[in-house]
């Protein structure tokens, strides 16, 4: 399976960083998923649950708090005002 690699950042920390088969993100305009070559974005992001499923395919869940996404060239970077792994 193909990967993509994601950063999950807050102010004064990094969250998560590695490579990735998929991420669920709680969007302003509801919840989405970003896949393998999905096409380039950038979103706000709502309070709620980040749903990482690694390339080993374990499943990471981490509560965020507000921020931005932006997608580009399978690459994902998340910036949160705040984290916390569930």
């Amino acid at each position: 399976m193909k990967t993509l690699h994601a950063d999950i950042v807050t102010p004064d920390r990094k969250i998560f960083s590695g490579e990735v088969q998929s991420i669920q993100l709680p969007g302003s305009e509801g919840s989405f998923e970003i896949l393998f070559n999905h096409a380039p974005i950038v979103a706000t992001l709502e309070t709620g649950k980040i749903r990482i499923k690694t390339a080993d395919g374990k499943t990471e869940l981490i509560k965020g708090v507000g921020g931005v996404v932006e997608v580009s060239n399978n690459k994902v970077s998340v910036l949160l005002e705040k984290a916390e792994s569930i």
